[in-house]
């Protein structure tokens, strides 16, 4: 009897082997109902769906979504770096577009640059620098192009975007992808040499982060031009938003196009369109603007009733009507990787330069404020985000030079570095306090607060970023199966569909039963047997196998989330947004370890990275957890958690002592505090407020030992009942009394006039100079 159980069971199992290996019976028992299942509930994707999702390229994320990251191919790739020209431009061209502007100039006075740094950009090319030399621009690389946006954006808001936006997603890289050779030989000359001041016109008063829905259209029709009937299109739009438009002299415009009486084929509604419209073409509106928070790069409406222009208008020229979107999503994808990881990079660079010195230069309670440990916390996030945003940009921008369109890594370097910027920021205007709050010419921190919401906003709202773009659009496009599934479900052969369904489907499956394996396997060993496959620096070795453990995890997590949730999961917002939060942090994660490893495993910034990574690890861990709270099935929440933490949650806060490290290497001049701020503009005057605390910086180190003599003789009494043994006066007293010498005095007098400098806090007239305001004594009396 036994044996015939035996028997009984190995006919089945065999007989599962076979249904399962055997590819002619496995497709028609299991996958042909699967498939037809899957066709009937996957929602159908509108064109536009699909050219967002088919835009741009996978690289580094798709790693991440294996399970199983080849770390060979991250240290492979080349650490960006400037040629010899790009250099010059950066020691040169840049500190002198710096010095050129002054911010408070710029946010008060003008409301714009100054006409003289207005021409310099224009005639050093700073506008044409994605351009190739062929039509006269710089043609520097996306790094370089990065760089330079870092460094502008640490000295003004207004002269980086409107350096930034003629290189980012506009008329030239659009021309430059998408032109007819007309096209390029006719704009491009003037764009590089800034003849031209471009603009880009997408979002709508109607649709803003749905910027598919824009309501702004064209209708083909005949019309006149030149004194010619041709035929072109009636174009009406209202755009509003649109950065640089109040000064451009033509712009790129986004509508969708119609064709009620088949002028160009068939298809009526031919699809989303870009036009290259001149500013002064007949019924063109274009001149006022919007008012963003205090930052006076150009910006404003631009709107056209019935405006008739021809079709070469069309970007591309007639053949590309229609193919705007695509158009629109590729190279967002590359200037998103720059433009705003680029800027706010560049704005924490100046942060954590100026706070660091600053608490280093301020007292109180006769101790610098950078070490209470209170202020250590501030400054430490200050600094390791600092780092690890600046990893994250220059990678980025790297895996553009390489020809990559990174779609998903673009979304995730976007919404973590501007919110990183936005702690640091907030974290600076702590440590400063009241010198931060009262605008002037001396705050250097004031505008920097108010214009931290325009990163969260533009070029995709964070939310939306966040919450639909990374996970959403991530899974689908960086998944090794699940596109693949989708194009074969809507295969409109059906027998080759089922073919292809059958391969992806049962790829997919080992893929999620192996993920699942090496989860479990990873969590109960801590990962400590977790292999890598290149040669790391053994101080950074564990983070390699703790990432490997979060991939794997998440890769499973993610399959099974697919799988019980289905569709559903794109409309389960919250969800979403947490597993895009752990790809996004293993991103940033493995940015850091990048820049660790390309900058020569230098272990004095080890701290920086350290903290940050530790950081990051805490926050997937979190986002883990949200995931697993929430899921709606609750056994499969328990199966996950038992499977991705078998024994409790192994990652924790960073160190306090890791902290301390990382907040010193702020408050005193060393080659980290310069690798972290290397972009920064740095003048070499007390009377601008970033040169005086630079300046006060050198002068408190020298003067902290005399100090430390003034403070021994107070505590021995030599100052008892001197009035004016004050904070503010002592050193007189010490110089009187024979504590310091004359020598010493003067390193003090020196000192002290410099930290006054750094502290001292602008003040205005009381009507502001506007001769419509009350007079105090007006005010007094209305009280």
């Amino acid at each position: 009897m036994f044996n015939v159980i035996i028997l009984l069971l190995g006919v089945m199992a065999l007989a599962v082997v076979a249904l399962v290996v055997v590819r002619p019976f496995r497709r028609a028992v299991i996958s042909r109902p699967l498939f037809a299942t899957y066709r009937k509930v996957l929602p159908q994707m509108s064109d536009t769906e699909r050219d967002a999702l088919e835009a741009g390229t996978v690289w580094w994320e798709g790693e991440l979504f294996r399970g199983k990251p080849d770390w060979q191919k991250l240290h492979a790739y080349p650490q960006p770096k400037l040629t010899a020209a790009e250099q010059s431009f950066m020691d040169n061209e840049c500190e002198e577009a710096c010095r050129l502007v002054d911010d408070w100039q710029v946010t008060h006075e003008l409301y714009d640059l100054p006409n003289e740094a207005w021409r310099y950009i224009k005639d050093k090319g700073f506008l044409g620098m994605i351009i190739p030399k062929k039509y006269g621009g710089l043609e520097f690389s996306a790094y370089a192009h990065s760089q330079v946006v870092t460094k502008l954006s640490t000295r003004s808001s207004a002269l980086s975007v409107s350096v930034m936006v003629p290189n980012s997603l506009g008329p030239a890289e659009l021309l430059l992808h998408y032109g007819t050779e007309a096209q390029k030989n006719h704009y491009l000359p003037r764009l590089a040499k800034g003849i031209e001041v471009p603009a880009f016109a997408l979002t709508s008063p109607w649709a803003g982060s749905d910027a598919a829905s824009i309501p702004d259209s064209g209708i083909v029709c005949k019309g006149m031009w030149q004194g010619k009937e041709v035929l072109g299109m009636r174009v009406s739009w209202d755009k509003r938003y649109i950065t640089l438009a109040p000064v451009c002299t033509v712009f790129g415009l986004a509508f969708h196009l119609y064709d009620p009486d088949g002028l160009l084929g068939d298809k009526k509604h031919i699809g989303i369109t870009c036009a290259l419209v001149p500013y002064d073409h007949l019924g063109v509106e274009t001149g006022r603007r919007h008012f963003p928070l205090n930052a006076m790069f150009m910006n404003g409406p631009t709107r056209g009733k019935d405006v008739f222009m021809p079709l070469d208008f069309i970007i591309g020229g007639p053949e590309k009507a229609g193919h705007g979107w695509r158009m629109l999503m590729e190279c967002l994808a590359a200037g998103r990787s720059i433009s705003l990881p680029s800027s706010n990079t560049g704005m924490a660079q100046m942060v954590a330069r100026a706070v660091g010195g600053y608490a280093r230069v301020r007292s109180q309670f006769k101790m610098a404020v950078g070490k209470f440990e209170g202020v250590e916390e501030a400054l430490t996030r200050i600094g390791a985000y600092t780092y690890m945003m600046d990893a994250t940009r220059t990678m980025t921008a790297g895996a553009v030079d390489l020809g990559e369109k990174p779609s998903v890594v673009s979304a995730i370097a976007k919404y973590h570095v501007t919110e990183r910027a936005r702690q640091v920021v907030n974290d600076g205007m702590d440590v400063i306090g009241g010198k931060g709050i009262c605008l002037g010419p001396s705050n250097f921190m004031g505008r920097a607060y108010q214009q931290v919401p325009i990163g969260i906003t533009v070029e995709g709202a964070n939310i939306l970023t966040r919450s639909l773009i990374i996970f959403g659009q991530g899974a689908i496009r960086c998944h090794p199966f699940l596109l693949a599934e989708m194009q074969a479900a809507q295969n409109p052969d059906l027998k080759k569909g089922l073919v292809n369904f059958d391969k992806a489907l049962w790829g997919h499956i080992g893929f999620t039963i192996k993920n699942g394996f090496r989860a479990l396997w990873l969590g109960m060993t801590g990962s400590h047997f977790a292999a890598v496959n290149v040669e790391t620096a053994p101080e950074m070795k564990r983070y390699y196998q703790q990432l490997t453990r979060f991939s794997a995890a998440f890769a499973f997590m993610s399959d099974i989330s697919l799988l019980v949730l289905g569709g559903s999961v794109k409309r389960r917002e919250k969800l979403s947004a947490r597993l895009g939060d752990i790809l996004a942090q293993m991103y940033l994660i493995s940015c850091t370890l990048k820049r660790y490893e390309d900058e020569g495993r230098k272990i004095e910034d080890a701290p920086l990275a350290h903290w940050a990574i530790w950081d990051s690890m805490y926050k997937a861990q979190q986002a883990f957890d949200g995931v697993i709270a929430n899921f709606p099935i609750r056994f499969i929440a328990a199966f996950l958690h038992r499977s991705i933490f078998p024994w409790g949650h192994p990652y924790v806060v960073p160190s306090d002592d890791l902290g301390h490290e990382v907040a010193k290497s702020l408050i005193q001049p060393s080659a980290t505090r310069d690798r972290l701020t290397a972009e920064c503009y740095l003048p070499k005057t007390e009377q601008e407020p970033i040169g005086a605390i630079e300046l006060a910086l050198l002068a408190t180190l020298e003067a902290e030992p005399i100090e430390a003599k003034i403070r021994a003789a107070e505590k021995a009494g030599r100052f008892d009942n001197n009035p004016r043994a004050n904070v503010r006066d002592i050193a007189i007293v010490a110089a009187e009394c024979g504590v310091i010498t004359a020598a010493e005095y003067e390193v003090m007098k020196r000192r002290n006039a410099l930290r006054d400098i750094v502290v001292h806090v602008d003040d205005f007239p009381f009507d502001f100079n506007v001769a419509t305001a009350n007079k105090p004594a007006e005010c007094r009396m209305a009280a």
